[in-house]
């Protein structure tokens, strides 16, 4: 189901010059930030169109063959001729800013005026070319950013079944975790986390519910920011929940993230949540202190202790590296939130079929015969690819369920945001006098197993999703091979510090690991020679 690009120039490598000595990006000049790209399109080394050209490369030789990620699903057709004007503007003496020619992915639930049809993952939608773009992509392309293509998803971002396969989608088959092939890569954000920490761009965007770019970014060793509900236009993104949802920048660098949100936020008239984002946006990499963290008091949440003990060990070298930063840590302990859990599955329920039959009533009836969510259920009872590994009873659920007037959803939309909210997150952050909050942003990824379902081991994700409030998740280390992420949570609209108290955190300890592409951890050392018997 992919869309191919035309003039593919096979084993273009990006320039030298753009390697330096942040994190990994030394070892592979793929990885290089914006910043590097951005100086060596500065100096003649390389340019727009060569960059697109190098990750068209990598895509054929990692997502397409190879390992075989599946984390691609479609190629913008206009992506060089899109990357030529650009070099043309720098040519002429103007460049756009921080973005002016980085190529980006997005998550193949946003829709883009580029030919390539806004899937969601499913066959239903396979042919949906809208020709519009999200106003988050219009934002992107005015500052300079060249689209490359869409990125696979769990199908329509998780929200078709409890019991669904995270990366798993009809229409582009299973996400890879590039760290060890038989790993989960996360969801719902799978291609767009799988894709940045393989260097298939220079970044992505993928959108979050709840967990959706944490859970992926965290998992696949790379940097994700769920920013604040209401701070990024949602409009002709495919929904769950108006009260929930956001896109983010997922990418390799905290600078990179701080340069995407900068260039994504503002208010949008069709997108009532967004009506106060102009008043709150800022340049978030202009904020950025690699000395943030001195003097700052942060609360330490321990959501998942106990769960994974070695994830709990680099957690523990994660908050030694706070002190010796100069923070002040201070021990706060979680509220229940099984009450909270409960209202916001029913306001997802809600919340989903009134989005989702608005949404495919906007799309073209050439194009998408599934008109409503009733549709949607039947087309999938009718198609085998599509119920081949698990079923839909999120879908069924929803459809069955009441609407946006019921006093039931009503009570629980309410509930839900005041005990995430001032009862949960707002009331840490006073009470132990802390400005941020940090957490295991969750553990190592578990094995995907279609047969007894992957091992789950929670994540910080639950509060900042239902109250709407900023996470960031920065990767702190890793786990026999695998990585995992340090969460950095804080109230509404407080991106600038977490990015900051991130940016500070990533500089003093470069924990991001670059993917080895392993078929699995069993085949590193020392676990091949444990598992073999003694002589």
């Amino acid at each position: 189901m992919r869309r191919a690009i035309g003039g593919l120039v096979a084993g273009v490598v990006l320039m030298a010059a753009m390697t330096g000595s942040s994190g990994h990006a030394a070892e592979d000049p793929a990885f290089a930030s914006f910043a590097q790209q951005q100086a060596a399109m500065a100096a003649g080394q390389t340019s727009a169109e060569r960059l697109v050209q190098a990750y068209l490369a990598r895509i054929a030789a990692l997502d397409h063959a190879g390992p075989r990620l599946n984390s691609v699903i479609a190629l913008n057709p206009h992506a060089l001729a899109d990357a030529r004007a650009l070099d043309a503007e720098r040519k002429a003496g103007h460049v756009r800013g921080p973005l002016h020619g980085v190529v980006i992915l997005l998550k193949d639930n946003i829709e883009s005026a580029d030919d390539t049809a806004t899937t969601a993952g499913s066959l239903a939608l396979k042919d949906n070319v809208t020709n519009r773009d999200a106003p988050l992509v219009k934002r992107l392309t005015d500052a300079g950013a060249v689209i490359l293509g869409k990125t696979n998803l769990s199908e329509w971002a998780n929200y078709r079944s409890t019991r669904s396969i995270s990366g798993w989608s009809g229409v582009g088959g299973l996400v890879r975790n590039p760290h060890a092939l038989d790993r989960s890569a996360c969801g719902s954000s799978a291609g767009s986390g799988a894709a940045v920490a393989a260097a298939l761009a220079s970044a992505a965007i993928g959108t979050e519910t709840d967990g959706s770019v944490t859970c992926p970014a965290t998992m696949n060793g790379i940097v994700g920011l769920k920013p604040t509900v209401g701070l990024v236009s949602r409009t002709h993104i495919i929904p769950i929940s108006a009260s929930q949802d956001t896109a983010g920048p997922m990418t390799r660098h905290v600078a990179d993230a701080a340069a995407l949100l900068t260039a994504m936020a503002g208010s949008d008239p069709a997108d009532p949540a967004t009506a106060a984002a102009d008043q709150h946006k800022t340049d978030y990499l202009k904020a950025l202190d690699a000395s943030a963290l001195k003097g700052a008091r942060i609360g330490v949440l321990r959501t998942t202790a106990g769960r994974s003990p070695d994830t709990d060990a680099v957690f523990e070298r994660a908050l030694a590296a706070l002190k010796g930063a100069g923070a002040t840590l201070v021990e706060v302990k979680a509220p229940d939130s099984a009450a909270m859990a409960a209202a916001e599955s029913l306001v997802l329920q809600v919340e989903f079929k009134a989005g989702i039959n608005t949404y495919l009533a906007s799309t073209s009836p050439d194009r998408v015969k599934t008109r409503t969510l009733a549709d949607l259920i039947a087309f999938n009872a009718a198609s085998p690819r599509e119920l081949a590994l698990f079923g839909q009873e999120s879908f069924e659920r929803s459809q069955a369920g009441p609407g946006l007037d019921d006093p039931a959803y009503l009570k629980a939309k309410a509930d839900a945001k005041r005990l995430a909210g001032p009862e949960g997150i707002d009331r840490l952050l006073a009470e132990a006098k802390v400005e941020v909050l940090v957490a295991e942003s969750g553990g190592p990824s578990s094995v995907v197993d279609p047969v007894n379902g992957s091992k789950w081991l929670g994540s910080a994700s639950g509060m900042p999703a239902v109250a709407g409030y900023p996470h960031l998740t920065v990767p702190m280390g890793q786990v026999s091979g695998l990585p995992v992420g340090l969460s950095f949570i804080g109230p509404a609209w407080s991106e600038a510090r977490l990015l900051s108290l991130g940016y500070a955190f990533e500089q003093g300890t470069q924990a991001r690991i670059t993917p080895a592409f392993l078929p699995s951890v069993s085949v590193s050392s020392p676990y091949e020679a444990a598992f073999a018997p003694v002589k």
